[in-house]
């Protein structure tokens, strides 16, 4: 099948607001929390542009919504193309080997930066106004087997996230995505495999809403694989998906915070919802871009693609360099320039750094994962990869 880069532009974005929302936390915490005990600026702007959709750019709930239903989304498709049923045994086995290895090398990398004392946000929240968010992360006496343990185990099974914050989503993309796999495999090609399918989605929904998203993401799959004349009506009255699309970029920009929206464009919604608002603008946003081949052009545009190639790696090391390089580049430079200019140079330093560390270990640490599963294939099956 063809393949489909402006899911992987989508999921690349998703990244990049992820690594966008950790930086401005840091920073700019009132952009977040919308209280004036924690603005940067004379003008009070973080918490004006915070009630805004430009919030949407560092809104890191949102963007785990969306790559959550952009990971399901791409789960089964080759399997609902094909109808090969070894397609999903290979992918549930391999699942493990796919995630672990980026991981226990990250968590690797963040105990030497912890053992050696580079972890420098503590320091830098004082001055930011960000301590009851940053200050938090990775205070503690590194020991390596708590950290082996966490790489290895904790983080599929239970979100253990001490050493690196962004792996409490780790078992969503492991656990959801074995649920997924077996779905199919048992109701993939039954007509009435919608009904199994919403079960899933309502279950996931009153007990843990971020499964909800790989969920809804492996239906929409399903729906887009197998259902082409829905597809053809759906493109053909394009008004409808521009209006999904539109929908999902306002629901998915409510802020994060949840706090009462009276006065702005959010002041119908209520608030208690957060995050349902942002996943059902996600899988809105989703069927969207499914129906208008611009948007398609437009996420499948070569930066967007090469977002995506390198989204995992900087999913997993934007964080540390925030907590180190870009707290050292602050604390070295603070007071010998305006706050603002300060932070824009941090930015596009930080920036620079992590997206060139991610091509690195896109380039030369990811195919780890591809030579362990080679490996142990080749074990199993005696044939040599």
């Amino acid at each position: 099948m063809k393949k489909l880069d402006y899911i992987d532009g989508l999921k690349g974005i998703g990244a990049l607001m992820v690594f966008f929302c950790h930086f401005v936390f840091a920073f700019y915490y009132a952009a977040y929390s919308l209280t004036e005990d924690a603005v940067n600026t004379a003008s009070g702007i973080e918490i004006a542009i915070g009630k805004t959709p430009l919030n949407l750019l560092y809104s890191g709930n949102a963007a785990v919504c969306l790559f959550l239903v952009f990971s399901g989304f791409v789960l089964c498709l080759s399997y609902f193309h094909t109808k090969d049923k070894k397609r999903l045994k290979s992918a549930a086995w391999k699942r493990y080997f796919r995630l672990m290895p980026m991981i226990l090398l990250s968590n690797t990398a963040i105990f030497l930066l912890m053992s050696r004392g580079l972890y420098r946000n503590s320091e830098a929240a004082v001055l930011t106004g960000s301590t009851v968010w940053f200050a938090g992360f990775n205070q503690f006496q590194p020991d390596f087997l708590q950290m082996l343990g966490e790489s290895l185990a904790g983080c599929f099974l239970f979100g253990t996230n001490n050493y690196n914050g962004v792996l409490w989503t780790i078992p969503y993309l492991f656990s959801g995505a074995l649920v997924v796999y077996l779905a199919a495999y048992l109701v993939g090609e039954n007509p009435f495999r919608y009904v199994a399918y919403a079960v899933m989605i309502l279950m996931a929904v009153k007990t843990d809403i971020y499964f909800a998203g790989v969920f809804l993401g492996f239906a929409a799959s399903d729906f887009f694989c197998t259902q082409k004349k829905g597809m053809e009506l759906w493109e053909r009255f394009w008004l409808l998906p521009l209006g999904s699309f539109v929908l999902g970029v306002y629901l998915l920009s409510y802020p994060s915070i949840g706090s009462d929206m009276s006065g702005t464009v959010y002041g119908l919604l209520p608030s208690a919802y957060t995050t349902l608002y942002h996943m059902a603008g996600a899988v809105l946003l989703l069927a969207g871009v499914l129906g208008l081949p611009g948007l398609q052009r437009f996420f499948g545009a070569k930066p967007f693609r090469f977002l995506g190639k390198v989204s995992y790696s900087l999913y997993l090391l934007h964080f540390p360099v925030i907590a180190t390089f870009s707290c050292w580049l602050f604390l070295g430079l603070y007071g010998k320039m305006s706050y603002g200019i300060l932070v824009g140079l941090n930015f596009l330093c930080t920036f620079g750094l992590v997206l060139v560390l991610s091509e690195l270990s896109n380039r030369y640490l990811e195919p780890v994962s591809g030579w362990l599963t080679g490996k142990l294939s080749g074990f199993f099956t005696g044939k040599t990869r």
